[in-house]
């Protein structure tokens, strides 16, 4: 499909091209009791400067939602600062995002991305843990076969958390394919996060997995500083405002920016349906 037609279709779920568009949107979002993680798009850079432009551009993110009174933190992808180029490299960029977000007592996430990268992006989040213990969380993916491993692991140092599903295509022989096993090994990684007294942003649209994580939280009397729940910009909006309602708190991804191309074609791959009603737009109709 033309890239003019999927963007289309993004503009659902990204905030606009710009910093004022996602200005705008968590400050809406604010307006209405949530908060916001806020992400200026971008991943698997290649050259150096690239990922130092990046740097500047989330600098100036987290001066804005100082500045702006946002209540927000940001998203990140490793990819986005160098990760593919050089290991340190990266993680000095991250330093860089890291004290500023200290300076605003505000928070920093790394999004896991594919399976080829995952032991790279633990090793970068334990060493900038030790950092910025108070400032750095991540993110983990259900449907991984070795993700609770990786969740006792981590639970040793009470790991802030987004847990979610998982959007890559990976392999049957390290991933869920199933939607239930995917969803019952959420569950397991969320009870385990639990038992060790970690914080859990609980990222999910699927009501299902919302109904037995409300019935966790209801069996532990767990209090709401004890997670949240989390849901990308565009998707499942009821679901959110019910969860809002029924005394939870909700934050929301906000992307921005103009490399919206990759995380566009996910949503896609998220929801095939869409993708093959807007692909049968452009057939040439026939009897």
């Amino acid at each position: 499909m033309p890239k003019s037609v999927i963007y289309l279709f993004a503009k659902k779920y990204i905030a606009g091209k710009s910093l004022p568009a996602g200005v705008a949107v968590a400050k809406d979002l604010n307006s209405k009791g949530i908060t916001a993680t806020m992400d200026v798009l971008g991943e698997s850079v290649t050259k150096k400067e690239d990922a130092q432009n990046f740097v500047i551009q989330f600098l100036e993110l987290l001066d804005t939602i100082e500045n702006e009174k946002l209540n927000s933190n940001i998203s990140t992808k490793p990819t986005q600062f160098g990760l593919d180029i050089d290991f340190d490299f990266c993680f000095e960029q991250y330093c860089v995002i890291l004290e500023r977000a200290k300076k605003y007592n505000n928070f920093v996430r790394i999004d896991m991305e594919d399976s080829p990268r995952t032991d790279n992006i633990l090793k970068l989040y334990k060493k900038l843990f030790e950092k910025y213990p108070e400032n750095v969380g991540i993110v983990v993916q259900s449907y991984l076969h070795r993700t609770l491993d990786d969740v006792i692991d981590m639970n040793k140092f009470k790991t802030d958390y987004r847990l979610c599903k998982g959007i890559y295509i990976e392999p049957k022989e390290i991933a869920y394919k199933g939607k239930d096993e995917i969803r019952d090994n959420f569950i397991k990684n969320l009870n385990q996060m639990f038992d060790d007294d970690c914080y859990v942003g609980i990222a999910t649209h699927d009501k299902p997995i919302v109904d037995r994580a409300y019935k966790i939280i209801a069996e532990r009397n767990l209090s709401n500083d004890k997670y949240e729940f989390q849901m990308l910009y565009g998707v499942t909006e009821k679901l959110r405002q019910q969860i809002l309602d029924d005394g939870h708190k909700m934050r929301v991804y906000v992307p921005f920016g103009e490399q919206w191309y990759f995380y566009a074609v996910r949503r896609l791959q998220e929801n095939p349906k869409l993708a093959w009603t807007m692909f049968k737009s452009f057939l040439p109709f026939t009897d």
